[in-house]
């Protein structure tokens, strides 16, 4: 499967694949299209392409809002296949022989390939607007929910530079809009644009890109660290570089093929109060003090077609983009934690506040020292909970998760207290950015952790299940659901009358 090259291939294939739904009607951005969007993403419906949202622009909503999507955009069968390209990347060894030596040359080639490839022009710069012609009340920018303070762009690229070293950095930031030509930029504490910023003498060039192919606005989103340039990444996911032309008016590199790009400054100090937002915590984040994004100049194709995103209480459309990071760092942090089967960031968690682990467990000990692997990786180090279990549970199956956490574990002797630093959204905590840490370890106990002899867990023998499935149409059953997966649809129907 390929990819696609921009945003107009995606909706194409969107299209053809019956993902996308064309809404002609004229809808409002301010409050309206998030409800249309937040019963759609619930119920499993298309990406959306809103033709008349009381803007020039039409409106692409709802692009990632199902697993089916995110692989289609990642042009996979699933997001496993996805990690495992890159764990065959990071567990490269030296080859041994000649077959092994040509498939280390082909990794090698896709890693030089995958490099953002400088053009001299682009789509993305078709129409040039500069000084008073710049203003971002003509895009359709949503206003999401009633608390929030103004409409807010959620979809961004933001583009900036490393003051020391020149590195590029590509986050993405929400973007409330304040002017005709100007925004703040949420960069929060955690977050390398945020380092960026605060390394800043004076002015920092800014370029926003809105509109790309599916993979590189993935890419933004994903936690790599400083020194790992996003658009690399997406050049390998996409098997092919990233187009990138000199901005008009700041000394920034933008994508040749983005609708739409707006360039500009921010200039070090200048704060302004931003928020309310209703977050993907499901809650309103508070007003706090961010840094003013003054736009000079904004770049467009001809009929620029604007993306956005709505977050909420989960799920939302941000739950698939989540589950892709999810599946494609496994190998980077099998790495450094190897004893590491599985994880899973539940939707409902907001994906900081739990990670579910599995690990094959060989030494009294070793699930805590998992947790303060886990609490001491990355963005995952602002993780709330870690439950751990043994190799042989599910992580993505939650009721036998929580089958093992009721039954394996002594509160006394299984539960560990920490602390550390949370994530900025988190309004939990009684200090912002810090605050408690839960560690649950679920695993089967030995006797050198003070367990008593561990009982054997039922199980049904192998005879039986093929007697019992070879025989199944001789019971009269046909109708019901056969198996483990029948047992738990019964019991789910059970508990809902």
């Amino acid at each position: 499967m390929t990819t696609p090259a921009d945003l107009r291939d995606w909706i194409a294939l969107l299209e053809r694949e019956g993902e996308l739904l064309r809404v002609s009607a004229e809808v409002d951005p301010h409050l309206e299209i998030t409800e249309i969007v937040d019963r759609v993403v619930k119920s499993g419906g298309p990406a959306l392409l809103f033709e008349n949202p009381r803007s020039e622009h039409a409106l692409l909503i709802n692009q990632f809002g199902t697993e089916r999507r995110m692989c289609l955009a990642l042009g996979v069968e699933s997001l496993d296949e996805a990690g495992r390209r890159i764990g065959d990347v990071l567990e490269m060894q030296p080859p041994q022989g000649l077959a092994e030596k040509v498939k280390g040359l082909k990794k090698l080639k896709s890693i030089a390939d995958s490099q953002p490839k400088r053009v001299r022009g682009g789509p993305s710069q078709e129409i040039v607007l500069t000084g008073d012609e710049v203003d971002l009340g003509a895009l359709p920018v949503q206003t999401c929910w009633p608390g929030d303070a103004a409409p807010f762009i959620t979809l961004p690229a933001v583009i900036t530079k490393d003051p020391r070293t020149g590195g590029r950095n590509v986050g993405m930031y929400r973007l409330q809009v304040l002017g005709r030509n100007s925004t703040a930029m949420h960069w929060q504490i955690h977050k390398d644009g945020r380092a960026d910023y605060l390394l800043a003498d004076g002015r920092m060039d800014v370029a926003v890109a809105l509109g790309l192919d599916p993979v590189t606005a993935y890419t933004a989103s994903a936690p790599l660290p400083k020194h790992v340039d996003e658009l690399m990444l997406a050049g390998f996911l996409r098997g092919e570089p990233v187009e990138l032309v000199p901005a008009k008016t700041v000394d920034l590199e933008v994508p040749a093929h983005a609708e739409i790009v707006l360039e500009g400054y921010i200039a070090k100090d200048e704060l302004t109060e931003e928020g309310p937002f209703g977050d993907h915590t499901g809650y309103y984040t508070p007003p706090e003090q961010f840094p003013v994004f003054h736009v000079e100049a904004m770049t467009m194709r001809r009929d620029a077609i604007y993306p956005s995103i709505v977050v909420g209480k989960p799920p939302a459309e941000d739950a698939w983009l989540g589950k892709a990071t999810e599946r494609l760092f496994l190998p980077a942090i099998r790495m450094s934690v190897p004893e590491l089967v599985d994880y899973d960031l539940p939707v409902a968690g907001a994906f900081h506040n739990c990670c579910l682990v599995s690990i094959r467990k060989s030494y009294p000990g070793q699930a805590q020292k998992v947790m303060h692997a886990i609490w001491g990786l990355g963005l995952l180090s602002l993780t709330k909970a870690v439950v751990v279990v043994d190799e042989w549970v599910d992580v993505h199956d939650y009721e036998e998760v929580f089958f093992r956490v009721c039954a394996n574990v002594d509160p006394q002797r299984d539960i560990l207290l920490s602390e550390g630093p949370l994530d900025h959204l988190d309004h939990a905590p009684s200090r912002q950015f810090y605050g408690g840490k839960l560690g649950i370890d679920a695993t089967h106990k030995g006797p050198a952790e003070g367990a008593r002899p561990w009982p054997e867990e039922i199980r049904m023998s192998d005879e039986v299940r093929r007697l019992v499935d070879e025989r199944w149409g001789e019971y009269g059953l046909d109708d019901a659901e056969a198996g483990e997966d029948g047992r738990r649809a019964a019991l789910r129907q059970l508990l809902r009358r």
